[in-house]
Parts: structure tokens; C-alpha cells; sequence
């Protein structure tokens, strides 16, 4: 074995500036590795897709097929899926959605808002394949590359319409239909769009929720807006589940149009469902953990509205 001795001769200022250069060094190959920059470098572009809203852009990356919006550089990322085993679920997020069968098994209608590649009501139609699923999505560029480069398959009970959201739960409310689940996945360059995210929006998802309905909203621990969003849900739906992996990333927000189950109902439905999950990544005591309910919410602060 080798022993390098410590050079002790330098002084304490000589040996504070080749810490901090050593230091500075490593920084700038973490910045050079894990950059937007850096992680564009190594990408390979699959497609870009023109779009009036923001050019859809899908590459490969890391063993993933991704989708972002405007540049590779984007900081976030809408769809990924592993590309040897497409079914497994990338992002946590969608994870946790998924974990809404947790309280509502067996959904006969779902509408998922916010298309992106599709990883939703792809998994939805696997585990269960008895339920209507419609998808609505604005961008018509959205829903060319989901079905092109994300496997993405409309059909009898695959149901996509391309429309703005709020206008879509409007017309589905003057027609009087229903749904067991209604996921709200849509996001702009920057955030929810403001029109899908305020007290108003929510009565109009209410008004088509069956007795037992569930709203299903994705969202971000982060958010400036985290607690106007809680005082949101809450003014419309009551107490809520709030579904969370970390500290940082995505939240989840469960809401019932009747009353949320106990974690006992949680357990049994996860027995149920677990081998239907598993393939999709999804670990029912893990999932089971994060059903955090949520019945107060700061009084100070204000409901989103129109």
C-alpha cells in the first residue's frame, strides 16, 4: 500500500486557495454533466413537431424516449419512458395518479386532461381494461407525437379529443356525463394553465363526477402557489389526500366528490390491485404511505379563482 504524506509546508492561505480551486474544478464538471447544456449534448433528436403553442420536441436520452416543450434544453420534461420496458412508469408523478385506483378500483368513465406522450391512459387501459378512458389535449402537435413516438393508440375505448380542458368538462356537464376519475395533467411551458386551477373549475369538474368521484390534480411542492391550491380543493371538495415522494417534485392532490376511504379500504384495494401495478412500477405499500389527508389548509390563504 501507498502512503502519501501531507505537505504541510504550505501556509494556511496557499492550502485555502487549492481547496477552493479543486472545488471550483469539481463544480464546473457537475455543471458540464448534469447541466441542461450538457444533458442536450448527449441527446439524440428523435423529432421535432411544429405546434401554435410550443414546438414539440422528442429525443432519446439515457436508455429514455422523452418529450419536451420548444428545445432539448428545456428544464422540464413532459413524457419519458424506458425504452427496453415502455410500460414501466418513468416519473413518480404519474406514479402516484396511477395510485388513485387505490380509492376508486373500478372506474367505469375516466378523463385525463393533459395528454402528453400518454403514459396515463395507456397504463389505465392495462389495469383496467373495462373502463372508458377520454383524453382532451389543445395542442393537436401533442397528440401526433403521442401516438407517432410515445405508442400513444386511440380507439373504442381510447377516446381522444382535442380541445381546450374547461371546455370540454362545460360541454361533458351540459350533456350530463359522468366520470368515476378525472385527472387534470396539463401544463404549459411554465404552469398549470390559470383557467384549469380555480374555484370555479373545480365546481364544473364536481358537476360531472359520479357519487363516488375522484379529482386527481398534479401539481409541485414548490409552487408559489402550494398552499392557494390546498385553500382551492379544499373550498370546493373538503378534505383531501395530498400524495407527495419528496420534500420537492411533484404533488398529488386526491379529492372525492363523496367522502375519502380509510387507509384500511387503501390496504384491501392495493391487495387487489398489486399485480395489475406491478409492471408499471407502482409498489402498493409505498403507494399506501403517501396518502397523507389533508383537512385544514392555512386561513390566510385565498381560494384561486376566475
Amino acid at each position: 500500500m501507498t502512503y502519501i504524506k501531507a505537505d504541510n509546508s504550505r501556509s494556511p492561505r496557499t492550502r485555502y486557495l487549492a481547496y477552493a480551486l479543486v472545488v471550483v474544478a469539481c463544480l464546473a464538471l457537475a455543471f458540464a454533466l448534469f447541466s441542461p447544456e450538457g444533458h442536450a449534448r448527449d441527446a439524440r433528436l428523435v423529432h421535432e413537431e411544429p405546434s401554435e403553442f410550443s414546438t414539440v420536441v422528442v429525443y432519446d436520452y439515457a436508455g429514455e424516449r422523452c418529450m419536451s416543450f420548444e428545445t432539448m434544453h428545456a428544464e422540464g420534461r413532459q413524457t419519458c419512458f424506458q425504452l427496453s420496458d415502455p410500460d414501466r412508469m418513468v416519473f413518480e408523478y404519474t406514479r402516484m395518479m396511477t395510485s388513485a385506483l387505490l380509492v376508486q378500483p373500478q372506474p367505469r368513465n375516466v378523463l385525463i386532461i393533459g395528454l402528453g406522450g400518454g403514459t396515463l391512459p395507456r397504463a389505465l387501459a392495462r389495469i383496467v381494461p373495462e373502463a372508458i378512458i377520454d383524453s382532451v389535449e389543445i395542442d393537436p402537435a401533442v397528440v401526433n407525437v403521442a401516438k407517432e413516438y410515445f405508442g400513444f393508440e386511440p380507439g373504442p375505448a381510447q377516446r381522444v379529443f382535442v380541445e381546450d380542458g374547461r371546455e370540454y368538462v362545460r360541454r361533458a356537464a351540459s350533456e350530463g356525463r359522468k366520470y368515476d376519475i378525472v385527472m387534470l395533467d396539463a401544463f404549459d411551458v411554465d404552469y398549470i394553465p390559470p383557467h384549469l386551477l380555480t374555484v370555479e373549475f373545480f365546481r364544473e369538474i364536481k358537476s360531472i363526477l359520479t357519487e363516488n368521484g375522484l379529482v386527481v390534480g398534479n401539481s409541485f411542492v414548490g409552487s408559489d402557489l402550494y398552499d392557494r391550491e390546498s385553500a382551492t380543493y379544499g373550498e370546493v371538495f373538503g378534505p383531501f389526500f395530498n400524495l407527495r415522494a419528496r420534500l420537492d417534485g411533484n404533488r398529488v392532490i386526491i379529492a372525492a366528490a363523496g367522502s375519502l376511504p380509510s387507509e384500511e379500504v387503501l390496504k384491501q384495494n392495493g391487495v387487489a390491485l398489486a399485480q395489475r401495478l406491478k409492471p408499471f412500477g407502482i409498489d402498493v405499500d409505498t403507494a399506501v404511505s403517501r396518502f397523507t389527508r389533508v383537512e385544514q389548509w392555512p386561513s390566510s390563504a385565498a381560494p384561486l379563482t376566475d
